[in-house]
C-alpha cells in the first residue's frame, strides 16, 4: 500500500506534530511504501521569508530523519524538485469547480488570518495537494481533521478525471491521525501551533531548560486536583494528555498517581518525562546538523525515486487528455 503525506517548511516541529502525525508515519513506514514530502510550494502561499526558506527546508529534513523516518524504507524529498507536481496541479485545475475551492474551510481561515496575502495560490492550494497525492497513485493519506476536506476534494477530482478521460487515478482514502489534539500551553482552548506564542508551543528539539520552563509556566486551572475534564479544566487536561501519550500510562492511572499532589509536582514529573523522551531526538539532530552533505544526498536520492513515479503518472495523464 502506498502512503503519501507532507509537511510545510514553516518553523520547527512541535510535539503536536509528532504525536498527531509523525509517530503514525513511523509505524506506517515499516509495512508500506511511504512517500514523505517537504511541501515548499504550499509554504509560499502564506507570508514567508525567501532568505530563510532553504534553511527551513533543511531543518525539516533533519527533523524527519532525527525522529526516525528511514530513507531506506521511505521516499523523502522536496516538492519543488519534482516539476510534475506543479504541472499536474494545472491540469487538474481545469476540471476542478471554482465553487468547491471557495468553500474550503482552510481557505476561509487563511484569508482571515492573512487578509493582506490573499492570492490565487491560496485558493488553488487544494488542487496542488490533490496533485501531490494523485501523482504517486496513493492509497492512503494520513492527515489531521483540518485537512480531511482537502483529501475528500482529491477523491472528487480523481473521480471526475476518471469519468471524463478514463481510469487513471486511484481514489485515496483518509487515515485520520490517531493521536489526541495537543493544545497550546498558554491557551489550552486553542490547538498548539508553530505560529503560536513561543511559550505556548513545545518544540521537539527544545533544550531541557526550555522544556522545564515552558511546562512549569503552562496555564492550568482553578483548584489543585489533577483531573481530566477538558471543558472545566482544559489546562491540566491538556498536560494529562501529553503525559499519557509520552509515558504510555492511561489518564486514569495518572489521576490516581497524582491524587492530592497538586499542579507543581505534576508539572515537574511531566517536564522530566519530556526531557528524557525527547533527548534522543535532540542528540540525533545535533549529529545531522554537522552532516549537511549526507542530508542533501538523502533528499537528492529521494527526488530521483519520486521522479520515476511522477513522470510515469503525468505521461499517462497527458496522453489521456490529448496533450501528447
Amino acid at each position: 500500500m502506498r502512503i503519501f503525506s507532507g509537511i510545510r517548511p514553516s518553523g520547527e516541529l512541535h510535539i503536536g506534530n509528532y504525536l498527531g502525525a509523525i509517530s503514525q508515519w513511523l509505524i506506517l513506514q515499516e509495512k508500506n511504501e511511504c512517500v514523505f514530502c517537504i511541501v515548499d510550494l504550499h509554504g509560499i502561499t502564506t507570508p514567508y521569508n525567501p532568505q530563510n526558506l532553504q534553511n527551513s527546508i533543511f531543518e525539516i529534513a533533519i527533523a524527519y530523519l532525527a525522529v526516525g523516518l528511514d530513507p531506506e524504507k521511505s521516499i523523502i524529498f522536496v516538492q519543488s524538485q519534482i516539476k510534475e507536481h506543479a504541472e499536474l496541479a494545472w491540469l487538474l485545475g481545469t476540471i476542478t469547480p471554482l465553487g468547491e475551492l471557495k468553500r474550503m474551510t482552510q481557505f476561509k481561515e487563511k484569508i482571515k488570518r492573512h487578509p493582506e496575502y490573499v492570492n490565487a495560490g491560496l485558493l488553488n492550494y487544494p488542487v496542488l495537494m490533490a496533485a501531490d497525492i494523485l501523482l504517486y497513485q496513493t492509497d492512503l493519506v494520513p492527515v489531521g481533521k483540518d485537512q480531511q476536506q482537502h483529501v475528500e476534494l482529491t477523491r472528487t477530482i480523481a473521480r471526475k478525471f476518471n469519468q471524463r478521460f478514463g481510469k487513471t487515478f486511484k481514489e485515496p482514502n483518509v487515515l485520520l491521525a490517531r493521536g489526541a489534539k495537543i493544545m497550546s500551553l498558554q491557551n489550552p482552548k486553542k490547538k498548539m501551533s508553530k505560529t503560536d506564542e513561543p511559550e505556548g508551543c513545545l518544540e521537539l528539539f527544545d533544550s531541557p531548560e526550555v522544556i522545564r520552563r515552558k511546562i512549569m509556566k503552562a496555564i492550568t486551572d482553578t483548584g489543585k486536583a489533577i483531573k481530566y475534564n477538558p471543558k472545566r479544566k482544559p489546562g491540566i487536561s491538556n498536560l494529562l494528555t501529553i503525559h499519557s501519550l509520552f509515558s504510555g500510562q492511561t489518564i486514569k492511572t495518572l489521576e490516581k498517581t497524582f491524587q492530592g499532589k497538586g499542579y507543581a509536582q505534576f508539572k515537574k514529573s511531566l517536564a522530566a518525562l519530556l526531557i528524557n523522551s525527547l533527548g534522543p531526538f535532540r542528540q540525533k539532530r545535533k549529529e545531522l546538523l554537522s552532516r549537511e552533505v549526507y542530508v542533501k544526498e538523502i533528499l537528492s536520492q529521494g527526488a530521483k525515486r519520486a521522479e520515476v513515479i511522477a513522470q510515469s503518472t503525468l505521461e499517462e495523464v497527458k496522453k489521456k487528455m490529448g496533450l501528447v
